[in-house]
């Protein structure tokens, strides 16, 4: 169903990296998405009503909710594509995030809501009408969003859109609320214990739950989030393919909106190389990576020494006493500066995030220290720096 929906309403579908075709793919999620909540939130409506149930209800109104959401994120998708001007020279593509935003409080604002009213049902509890058709729709509900929340996610998946699968989250979220107000029915059918303001309770704070985690998705790319691995090691991997570098590191990506971004990286390139020849491999490195990953790619060159063996004994030397004090440091930038009567070594250190300054600071002391030991004309000058790659989960 899902393959049939996308190959009827979105052409070029398979042309993933372009604004349009992203656009059209949350259009069609978004129509989707609308068309099942509300259609969802009417016949929950109507059962509520004949069971007396404040579960379905509140299960019906977060339905409501959800087509809601699916009309801001298609507002949202559209503000999306419009394409960049003067003011905002990276276009658009955030609005896509601030829509996420603005769903993630109505969610949780009908899930609050909700929890007031279910608590007064603990309080005054009133008798349910057990209707077996009713329980069947519901059922039915079931299998509606859990197609639903595997549609999103995939459709997430295809165009690599953080909003889709917060939705598709929600959706599956919903499944759990709505199985859960069945059972509050059948057990009070087959108990005659009235459990509906406590299962109430229940869906509301999962309501609210999905609500806080949409906001949290969303929120990280609007704050700025560290680069993901497999991105780093996309980047990494398209430089250092070229002819004439040597290896790259401090890899910094700001997103824009899904399938818009920037990102810079330092490039080493050997120090006996021309600076016109290393500049024009550059170029070509940043154009290739416009036209085949999306990116707008700013590349810093680092000269690096590759023939002085005297240097690449002392570098490889550093690596070595980093890598005991701790396997997650690393170094780069390594330069060594000879004088008469001290050796100047100049390098960053690079730790992972997790570790405090102060941490950074000892290690820095202790290596200066062991390359010390190797030789006293050692001077050490070294530069803390944070990684901006996500640890692996």
């Amino acid at each position: 169903m899902t393959d049939f929906l996308v190959k009827m309403f979105v052409k070029e579908y398979n042309e993933v990296e372009k604004v349009s075709v992203r656009t059209a793919y949350g259009v069609l999620a978004s129509m989707v998405g609308i068309f099942c909540n509300v259609f969802l939130a009417g016949i929950k409506a109507v059962i509520a009503l004949l069971l007396h149930s404040v579960s379905v209800l509140a299960d019906a109104f977060n339905n409501l909710s959800d087509a809601g959401s699916s009309i801001i994120g298609l507002v949202g998708v559209k503000l999306a594509e419009k394409p960049a001007d003067e003011e905002h020279p990276f276009g658009h593509g955030r609005m896509e995030y601030i829509a996420a935003l603005i769903v993630s409080f109505l969610v949780i604002e009908v899930g609050f809501t909700f929890f007031k009213d279910s608590i007064g049902k603990i309080r005054h509890p009133q008798e349910l009408q057990f209707r077996l058709a009713s329980v069947i729709i519901l059922a039915l509900s079931v299998g509606v969003k859990l197609w639903l929340g595997f549609f999103n996610k995939k459709l997430g998946r295809r165009i690599d859109s953080q909003v889709m699968m917060a939705t598709a989250a929600d959706s599956l979220g919903d499944v759990v609320t709505t199985s859960a107000t069945i059972l509050s029915i059948v057990f009070w059918r087959a108990t005659g214990i009235n459990i509906d303001g406590i299962v109430g309770v229940g869906v509301s704070l999962a309501v609210m739950w999905a609500g806080v985690g949409i906001a949290k998705d969303t929120l990280k790319p609007l704050i700025g989030a560290a680069a993901a691995p497999e991105d780093f090691r996309k980047i990494k991997q398209f430089v250092e393919k070229y002819e004439g570098i040597v290896g790259s590191h401090d890899l910094i990506i700001h997103n824009y909106g899904p399938g818009r971004s920037m990102a810079s990286i330092h490039a080493e390139v050997p120090n006996d190389v021309s600076v016109e020849t290393s500049h024009e491999v550059i170029d070509k490195i940043e154009r290739d990576a416009a036209k085949e990953l999306g990116i707008f790619l700013v590349i810093h060159m680092d000269p690096l020494e590759m023939k002085d063996q005297a240097v690449l004994s002392v570098r490889k030397k550093a690596e070595e006493a980093a890598a005991e004090l701790d396997p997650n440091l690393g170094i780069h930038d390594f330069r060594m500066v000879t004088g008469e009567e001290q050796i100047n070594l100049i390098f960053d250190l690079v730790i992972p995030w997790e570790y405090s300054q102060k941490q950074g600071d000892e290690w820095v002391r202790e290596l200066t220290h062991r390359l010390q030991e190797m030789d006293r004309r050692y001077q050490c000058v070294i530069t803390v720096e944070q990684s901006y790659i996500q640890k692996p989960e």
